[in-house]
């Protein structure tokens, strides 16, 4: 069997936009043995669903709320906004890879996994993230009016 026929396992749209965030320099099929062997971590660890595991971290992360920067008068504010839904898919792959990314001393795919279910239970790097993001938004509701501006 030639290195080109690797049999694709079964994914969701949601899981190939992630693998290609995963990607780099181009190199997909680097990424997707990765994130398949994530998965293969996840069940080796008591878990029968690592699909499941992906869309509850996910969920667990996904921002709502976030602030921008918008100058009026001459001071800048920060504003909290609602997150638009194709940014807060962007926001938590992003934040879920960089907290992979950031773990130290072990292969991609454990350090995925260790993300991966840290998020499901509500802790690690992303979900932090997340919660700080959600904690300044509430802190600067006192400018939430100058949004229309």
């Amino acid at each position: 069997m030639s290195k080109r026929s690797l049999p694709i396992p079964n994914s969701n749209p949601m899981q190939e936009k992630f693998i290609n965030y995963i990607m780099q320099d181009g190199k997909k099929s680097v990424a997707r043995k990765i994130f398949f062997d994530a998965f293969e971590e996840i069940r080796k660890r008591g878990n029968k669903d690592p699909e499941k595991i992906f869309e509850k971290a996910l969920k667990n992360i996904t921002p709502t709320l976030e602030v921008r920067p918008k100058r009026i008068g001459g001071a800048i504010y920060q504003i909290p906004l609602e997150v638009k839904p194709s940014r807060q898919v962007m926001l938590s792959l992003r934040w879920l890879r960089e907290g992979s990314r950031n773990r130290k001393g072990a292969p991609m795919y454990k350090k995925l996994a260790d993300e991966l279910l840290d998020a499901s239970n509500e802790t690690g790097h992303a979900f932090k993230k997340k919660e700080d993001t959600t904690k300044m938004a509430q802190a600067n509701k006192a400018f939430a009016h100058l949004a229309r501006y």
